[in-house]
């Protein structure tokens, strides 16, 4: 999901608004309506079994009523940014959008009642995480199948300039939009006493002023602070 989309006359890229990815408002209250549906649907089917000191909502009329307020209360729902980065996310994401649920080179042995294969224990010592697993032919050729979509779904849809039918024309539209408009932000408003702009990209700097405390180091300015009032002093700043 891209984070904008060209205008209708594809003459400038439009940004998205920030957060607009994943929303936990919206994520909390979509989670909290799930999982009241599925509770309930658990206790009519008899599945959810109520005991202790809450065997008093084994009555439907007492269980309706204590799920009521629940639907009005606002849930939270945790979602942070990746520790390691969108760049993790993408790996992590990809190993499962372009390969089947187990390569070839897994399989160890094969035989009419067992599968032997290698599997990644992720609780156990780093040094020892892959470990063979053996399953019956059955069980898991029922594990692999859970893998294969539904009739009628995709695992990947491109939309929008995405799209396969004009896809190059439009990517290509969009990286020279994006590459112009990264690069009326790297030259910054602000400039130096000498008059020169200054890149905040980490590339070759326009300036060529030196640092006036050591007069090798190139001089880039990043911003200027504005000046503040003093406070006088012994002045409450609470």
């Amino acid at each position: 999901m891209p984070g904008g989309g060209l205008s209708p006359d594809a003459t400038r890229w439009i940004s998205c608004r920030p957060g607009f990815f994943l929303p936990v408002r919206v994520l909390s209250r979509l989670f909290r309506r799930r999982f009241l549906e599925q509770l309930e649907a658990a206790f009519t089917a008899g599945t959810l079994h109520v005991a202790g000191s809450r065997h008093a909502l084994r009555d439907p009329h007492a269980w309706a009523r204590y799920l009521a307020p629940l639907r009005h209360v606002e849930w939270v729902v945790y979602a942070t940014r990746p520790f390691a980065g969108p760049q993790h996310v993408l790996d992590y994401v990809g190993r499962y959008t372009h390969r089947v649920a187990m390569g070839n080179d897994r399989i160890r042995d094969i035989d009419r009642e067992e599968v032997h294969f290698t599997d990644k224990d992720y609780r156990a010592d780093p040094t020892h995480a892959i470990k063979t697993m053996t399953l019956a032919a059955t069980e898991c050729m029922r594990r692999f199948l859970l893998h294969v979509l539904p009739l009628g779904f995709r695992r990947i849809r491109d939309d929008g300039f995405l799209g396969p039918r004009h896809r190059a024309e439009k990517l290509t539209r969009c990286r020279q939009l994006l590459d112009a408009t990264a690069r009326r932000a790297v030259l910054v408003d602000t400039v130096n006493p000498g008059g020169d702009p200054v890149r905040l990209d980490g590339r070759a700097p326009l300036s060529t002023r030196r640092c006036p405390a050591c007069g090798q180091g190139q001089l880039i300015v990043i911003d200027r602070l504005p000046p503040t009032r003093r406070l006088p002093i012994g002045a409450d700043t609470s």
